[in-house]
């Protein structure tokens, strides 16, 4: 008992020696100590997803063959089950629990206009489709209305004798109409690069061997292309407003009469208010036809001509949809706007996963060319965005060159600091209020924007974007970003970075992500580069539904990290 109450006196000395020593000193240096533990404890959040997750993204095959490295599919996708083959479309009437079919671009179309089939709050919305002109003309078509148009358009073309429909628009409902238009009146549809020379347009339209265009004044050399390639029989004007009052059925002369010249205008305007509401019944309907597209490479070499069946394009749909998580998809909630070129699959092919997710979707003509999302976005409000890398770059140097107070510089180091150390997203609060001035200005509701897809286009000496810039991209726009190497004959993406994948690293270009559920990659031994049981480095090869011809040499080389995600040598 002696040897306790010893302790115990101890014990009450030693509190009653601290507390006779308390000052406004040890008062102030404990709230701060307290009021830091609180604050940790209050702000610290779990990551985005388990850092397991981003160590090892892609699963390798078990074996490999000399002179290639193992094959690397999406963990999604493991080795023995198939790739991502469509959209699992259900027709009327099937079982929820019957497989659906893969679909094709007939099947997009039907669910923009059916709206959302799954129980729940937002069963039977749809989208709306916007053309956005300048800063405040934001022109909305009814879905009815479209349809329309895709009955008459393509009709229209069917009597002419249209097969082969070139398509030679900025990005605009136009060029998505005759996309739907092809489909279901049975036509091929070839997406030409807007904005080429005299005689690249030429050369293009002899490859695909196009009878029918579908263009706009002033873009496109009627007199050149008729007297230099003789097999067009048909040509559409898409007029504007302000050229609505003239005559542009007019055919040159010279021609002798073997062009028929029509606007989209009359073709709509001159039915009968009732014709083509009624979509093409499912029944009886014929297998799709290809869709062609050009591949730009960099200036001064010829365009790519590259045919995509049906499948291919609903294969690389449902794999670009799919790699993003349920929970962040696409949904009726959602402003899309491609401020790339439609006529990239990439974009097209997030366009058309947009439509069928019932999200809204913009066009802007300017997107084209669209290296200011400053100038893209304005007069909307989008969610989710298709970027340029060039548009990126030039939205992060001018973001940057605002940054140049202490205060900003260290809000900005902490708002990175959130995602590369700690895994998390910033969220709204006191601080970040006030780094929202420094914020680009992507459309006219900041923070509005939560995902921009951007993609390196190979051989196209698309500016690189390193894991850092797009870092401070996702800190500045209040935006996940998803990187994906793009190529010529691969529908979508071969690879994509994974959505909540913020990491940095002192690289000159970031890496690509794992492949998609699409594609499986393996990379084959070069002079340069040789595969070995530890290393996987040679040029990068992909197979899968979504590519033109099941397999396709992409002619770059490229290594397989540590975390299985796919970056140049």
């Amino acid at each position: 008992m002696g040897s306790f109450d010893n302790i115990m006196l101890g014990l009450d000395e030693a509190i009653t020696g601290l507390f006779g020593q308390w000052n406004l000193y040890t008062s102030v240096i404990f709230t701060i100590f307290a009021g830091f533990l609180a604050y940790q404890i209050a702000a610290r959040q779990d990551p985005d997803t388990h850092p397991l997750l981003l160590a090892r993204q892609a699963q390798a095959s078990p074996v490999r063959h000399e002179g290639e490295s193992p094959v690397y599919r999406s963990q999604a996708a493991p080795h023995g089950m198939p790739l991502n083959t469509g959209l699992s479309v259900k027709d009327p009437g099937a079982s929820k629990w019957a497989r659906g079919r893969d679909g094709d671009l007939r099947d997009v179309w039907r669910q923009a206009v059916a709206g959302v089939q799954e129980d729940g709050p937002s069963k039977g919305a749809t989208g709306r489709i916007l053309t956005v002109l300048g800063t405040e003309n934001v022109t909305e078509y009814p879905l009815d209305d479209i349809t329309r148009q895709i009955n008459l358009i393509g009709q229209h073309i069917l009597d002419q004798g249209g097969n082969r429909v070139a398509i030679y628009l900025p990005n605009s409902v136009e060029l998505i109409v005759t996309l739907f238009a092809c489909a279901f009146y049975n036509m091929t549809a070839v997406i030409l690069p807007f904005d080429q020379p005299d005689d690249a347009v030429i050369s293009m339209l002899r490859r695909s061997a196009a009878d029918t265009v579908v263009t706009a004044p002033g873009s496109f050399p009627f007199d050149i292309v008729v007297k230099n390639y003789p097999s067009l029989r048909q040509l559409i004007w898409v007029v504007d407003e302000g050229s609505k009052h003239m005559d542009w059925n007019e055919v040159p002369q010279g021609t002798g009469g073997s062009v028929n010249v029509s606007t989209w205008q009359d073709i709509v305007n001159d039915s009968p208010v009732d014709a083509g509401k009624e979509l093409p019944p499912i029944e009886g309907q014929k297998e799709p036809r290809d869709v062609t597209i050009f591949w730009q490479p960099k200036p001064g070499i010829a365009e790519e001509m590259v045919r995509f069946t049906s499948a291919n394009i609903m294969s690389a749909i449902a794999a670009l949809l799919f790699s993003v998580p349920t929970s962040q998809r696409m949904g009726p909630s959602d402003l899309f706007l491609p401020a790339d070129s439609l006529a990239n699959t990439h974009t097209l092919v997030l366009t058309l996963g947009a439509l069928y997710s019932n999200a809204s979707v913009a066009f802007n003509s300017v997107a084209v060319q669209a290296n200011d999302l400053a100038i893209a976005t304005r007069g909307i409000a989008p969610t989710i965005i298709v970027a340029t890398p060039a548009a990126l770059l030039k939205t992060h140097q001018e973001s940057g060159d605002s940054l140049t107070s202490l205060v900003a510089r260290n809000l900005h180091w902490l708002q990175t600091r959130s995602l590369t150390q700690n895994g998390v997203m910033p969220v709204a609060g006191l601080l970040s209020s006030y780094y929202d001035r420094f914020r680009p200005a992507l459309g006219s509701k900041p923070g509005k924007l939560r995902l921009i897809f951007t993609a390196e286009r190979i051989g196209a000496e698309t500016p690189r974007l390193s894991s850092t810039v797009l870092s401070d991209l996702r800190a500045l726009a209040g935006a996940r970003i998803m990187y994906a190497l793009t190529a010529p004959k691969v529908a979508g993406a071969v690879t994509q970075t994974n959505f909540y994948d913020y990491r940095a690293f002192d690289d000159e270009c970031s890496h690509f992500g794992p492949p998609l559920t699409s594609t499986e990659i393996m990379l084959k031994d070069t002079d340069e580069h040789k595969n070995t049981d530890a290393l996987s480095k040679g040029e990068i090869f992909v197979r899968g539904p979504c590519v033109a011809g099941s397999e396709a040499a992409l002619g770059v080389a490229g290594v397989i990290r540590d975390d299985n995600t796919l970056a140049y040598v």
